[in-house]
C-alpha cells in the first residue's frame, strides 16, 4: 500500500477540500473522497482537480455520490441508498493518496458508522484542518481527543486562515500535536498560489511519512 494521508476537520466548511487540493498536487498524490454529498455546482473532487493541477487519472471516483448537501447519512436516505462500509476500502495505487472525510471528525455516514469509525479501521495517518477562528480551541482539541481514544494516527494539525498564534500554541500544547503550517486566506485562489503556500506543509508531511 502506497502512503495515505487523510484530511478531516473540525467541522464543515473548515478548508479541507483547499488542503487536500494543495497536498495532492504538491505531493504528487492521488486523491479520493469516498462520499460526496451535493451534486450542484463543482464537487469536491472537480475542485481538488482544478486546484492541485491534478489530471483524471490522480482522481480516484467517489464512492457514492449523493444529490443532498448534507451530513452523509441524511444525504444517503434521501436518494434510497444505503452506504455499505465495505466499499469504503482504501483504494489501491502505485503512488500516495490522500483522503477527504466530509464535515467533522464525527460526521455519521449511516446511523451506525461515522468517518472516525473509518479513520480507526484504516489506521492511515490523519491531518486535522482547523480554522484560525474563535471556537478553534474547544473544536481542535475535542477532534484530537477523538482520534486519540480510537488510537488514529496523527500527523497534525493545519490551520487555515488569519494567524492566531496563542490559540496555535495551545491546541499544539494542550492537544500535543505538530503544527503542521497555516494556509492563509488566498486571494486569489489559484493552483500557482496554493502550491506556493501548501508546498511547506507537504513538505514535512512527505518527511514525516517518509515519501521522500
Amino acid at each position: 500500500m502506497m502512503p495515505t494521508v487523510v484530511v478531516t476537520g473540525t467541522d464543515t466548511g473548515v478548508g479541507k477540500t483547499v488542503v487536500s487540493a494543495g497536498l495532492a498536487g504538491c505531493l504528487g498524490a492521488r486523491y479520493w473522497k469516498p462520499v460526496q454529498a451535493g451534486l450542484d455546482g463543482e464537487t469536491d473532487s472537480e475542485t481538488v482537480r482544478r486546484l492541485g493541477a491534478l489530471d483524471a487519472s490522480r482522481v480516484e471516483a467517489e464512492a457514492y455520490r449523493l444529490r443532498r448537501p448534507a451530513s452523509p447519512h441524511q444525504a444517503a436516505a434521501r436518494d434510497g441508498v444505503t452506504i455499505d462500509p465495505d466499499r469504503l476500502r482504501l483504494p489501491s495505487g502505485t503512488s500516495p493518496l490522500v483522503v477527504e472525510g466530509a464535515g467533522g471528525v464525527m460526521v455519521p455516514l449511516t446511523p451506525a458508522l461515522t468517518f472516525l469509525d473509518l479513520f480507526a479501521r484504516w489506521r492511515a495517518p490523519v491531518v486535522l484542518c482547523a480554522r484560525t477562528r474563535l471556537g478553534t480551541i474547544n473544536h481542535s482539541l475535542l477532534s484530537l481527543e477523538a482520534l486519540r481514544r480510537r488510537e488514529v494516527p496523527l500527523l497534525g494539525v493545519v490551520f487555515i486562515g488569519e494567524a492566531a498564534p496563542e490559540s496555535e500554541a495551545i491546541i499544539a500544547a494542550l492537544g500535543r500535536v505538530p503544527v503542521l503550517g497555516r494556509l492563509p486566506w488566498l486571494e486569489p485562489l489559484t493552483p500557482a498560489n496554493l502550491a506556493r503556500e501548501a508546498g511547506p506543509i507537504a513538505d514535512r508531511i512527505a518527511q514525516m511519512i517518509q515519501l521522500r
